[in-house]
Order: structure tokens, then C-alpha cells, then sequence
């Protein structure tokens, strides 16, 4: 059997990401792709109702990486592995890579303690490619202040995106053939280039 291949989407709020998920999901399947979209925190019924906890209630850093994890924990039981196992392509917005960009990162939270919750909850699995979408937290903060009311993320200040902006660009150099770093400026005809450029570089 062909195990299915696993991609994610990553960057801070307002990089440009969901703008191509759906997107990028119409060109695998144009090749043939059998494809799962999904989120994190998210893509269960029990991992929704975590993420609106994440998302909407005051909380401390390690509530707050405990919480995501366990989402990520029943994400990964009910609907990435199955769907990998069947030989599905899993398209999934955010991953444990956010959990270092944003706790890690942003929050300051010991990335020892979040490298143990990943060793344990994903028991080795990690991504085939994560497209990072990357923008200066100025233009980022621009973009989200046009588009939408801010949660408990969204809300936070420059200095916290650039630190996680900061987060996602070590997890990139600690994994260099699975990330690719995708410039978040210019339309999004540009943008849309850049990824599936990313793609087709990497076999998709």
C-alpha cells in the first residue's frame, strides 16, 4: 500500500496562508491527489471545541501548549493517520510548528517541554513538506486589522510576531529539506507562484 503524504501550511496571522489552501488543494487534485483538508487547532469535533478554548479564554503558556497538543493528539488518531494510511494527500493549515513559532516563540515557553509534548503525542510523524509563509510582522498586523476582529492571538502586539516570526524561522533551519520558506509580499498571483513552484520543486 502507498502511504499518502502530509503537507502543512504555516506563517503568522495575516502571512497570506489561507488565501492558498484552497488553492493548492484544486492543483494536487488536478495531479491526481486524493486530498484531506483540515486545521489545527481543529479537524475533530473534540479538537474544535479545544480550539475555541485556545482561541477565546484566558490561559497560561503551558495551559495553553498542553491544550493544543492534546487537540493535535486526537487530530492525528481520528484523521491524519487513517488518512495517511489510506494513501490520502492531508493538506492541514498549522502543525506543531506553530506550537514553537507561537508558545515557544511568542509566548517564551521552554521548547524542551514543547519538543517532549511532540515526541510524544506525534511519535515521530512530521510533516513531507510545510510551506512557511513569511511577512514582516508590520505588514501582517496591516493585512489582519483590514480583515477581521482579533482573538487571543490576533490581539497581541508587533514585538510578539516578531517573535514568533522569529520561532518559524529556527524551526525552518532546523529542518531545511522539509521547509519551504515562501516570500508573504505581492498579490496573490505572485504569492500563488511561489507555492506552487515550492510544490513542483518537491515532487508534488
Amino acid at each position: 500500500m502507498t502511504l499518502g503524504r502530509f503537507i502543512t501550511f504555516e506563517g503568522i496571522d495575516g502571512a497570506g496562508k489561507s488565501s492558498h489552501l484552497d488553492r493548492t488543494v484544486a492543483w494536487l487534485r488536478g495531479r491526481g491527489h486524493d486530498v484531506v483538508l483540515t486545521r489545527e487547532p481543529g479537524g475533530t469535533p473534540l479538537a474544535e471545541r479545544l480550539r475555541e478554548l485556545v482561541l477565546h479564554e484566558p490561559m497560561d503558556a503551558l495551559t495553553e501548549a498542553l491544550l493544543v497538543f492534546a487537540a493535535r493528539r486526537d487530530h492525528l488518531v481520528q484523521q491524519i493517520e487513517p488518512a495517511l494510511a489510506a494513501g490520502r494527500t492531508v493538506v492541514c493549515d498549522r502543525f506543531t510548528d506553530a506550537s514553537f513559532a507561537y508558545q515557544g516563540g511568542g509566548r517564551g515557553f521552554d521548547t524542551a517541554v514543547l519538543a517532549q509534548l511532540e515526541a510524544w503525542v506525534q511519535q515521530g510523524r512530521q510533516p513531507d513538506l510545510t510551506l512557511w509563509f513569511d511577512l514582516p510582522a508590520e505588514v501582517a498586523a496591516e493585512r489582519r486589522a483590514a480583515v477581521r476582529t482579533p482573538d487571543r492571538f490576533e490581539s497581541q502586539d508587533l514585538a510578539f510576531f516578531a517573535r514568533v516570526r522569529g520561532g518559524y524561522a529556527r524551526r525552518a533551519e532546523a529542518a531545511p529539506g522539509r521547509f519551504a520558506r515562501l516570500d508573504g509580499q505581492g498579490s496573490l498571483d505572485e504569492v500563488w507562484r511561489r507555492v506552487e513552484s515550492a510544490l513542483s520543486a518537491t515532487g508534488w
